[in-house]
C-alpha cells in the first residue's frame, strides 16, 4: 500500500493513500486509536483556536479530537452534529452534506437542547480533515439555525484546495494524489 509521510503537531505519521475516484486519491488520516496524535493535535489546535464558548464537531471521526480538546481546555461539554437522530433527541433539525469520503448525500442533525446551549454563543467548529468543506458547511448551517455565532473553524489537516481557505485554521496541509501516489498538481 502506498503511504504519504506527514508531520503534524510534532509527530510523523504515514497516511495510507486511498482511492476516491479513478483520478483522485487521498491520504487517509484516522486518529481513532492513536492517542499520542490525538493529544498532540488537540493541544496544537487549542493554541490556534479563537475564543469560543462551545465546540462542535461532525460525527464520527472527529470525536476523539473534540473530546481531547474539551479535556485539555477544561471544558465540561462539547457538541456533536449527529449522523442520525437518536431517540433521546427532540425537536431535531438537519443539514445535508456530501463530502469527499461519502458516496451519497448524508444529513447531520442537532436537537433543541444543543441549540439552546448555542444560541448567542461563540461556537468553534472542529474537524479532523477539511477537503471540500462540505462537512464544515453543514455544521456551520446547523450552528446558524441554532442561533449560534461561528467563532472559527479548525482542523488537523486541510486537504487540496481547502489549504487556500482564509476561514479555516489547520495544523498541516495535505495534498491530493494520483493513482501512482504522486502529488496532484
Amino acid at each position: 500500500m502506498l503511504t504519504y509521510p506527514i508531520h503534524i503537531a510534532g509527530l510523523t505519521r504515514h497516511l495510507p493513500i486511498c482511492k476516491v475516484a479513478d483520478d483522485l486519491y487521498i491520504g487517509a488520516l484516522v486518529i481513532f486509536g492513536d492517542v499520542e496524535l490525538t493529544e498532540s493535535c488537540a493541544s496544537a489546535l487549542l493554541e490556534i483556536a479563537p475564543e469560543y464558548d462551545y465546540m462542535i464537531s461532525p460525527e464520527a471521526k472527529s470525536i476523539p479530537l473534540i473530546y481531547e480538546m474539551a479535556k485539555q481546555s477544561g471544558a465540561n461539554r462539547y457538541l456533536l452534529a449527529r449522523k442520525t437522530p437518536k431517540l433521546y433527541m427532540r425537536d431535531v433539525f438537519e443539514s445535508e452534506v456530501t463530502s469527499i469520503t461519502t458516496a451519497k448525500p448524508q444529513k447531520l442533525y442537532l436537537d433543541i437542547a444543543d441549540a439552546e446551549l448555542m444560541r448567542g454563543k461563540r461556537i468553534l467548529i472542529v474537524d479532523d480533515v477539511i477537503s471540500t468543506g462540505e462537512s464544515i458547511r453543514a455544521v456551520e448551517e446547523l450552528v446558524k439555525k441554532a442561533g449560534g455565532i461561528v467563532a472559527g473553524k479548525v482542523a488537523i489537516l486541510a486537504e487540496g484546495n481547502a489549504q487556500n481557505r482564509p476561514d479555516i485554521k489547520y495544523l498541516a496541509p495535505l495534498p491530493l494524489f494520483n493513482a501512482d501516489g504522486t502529488i496532484k498538481e
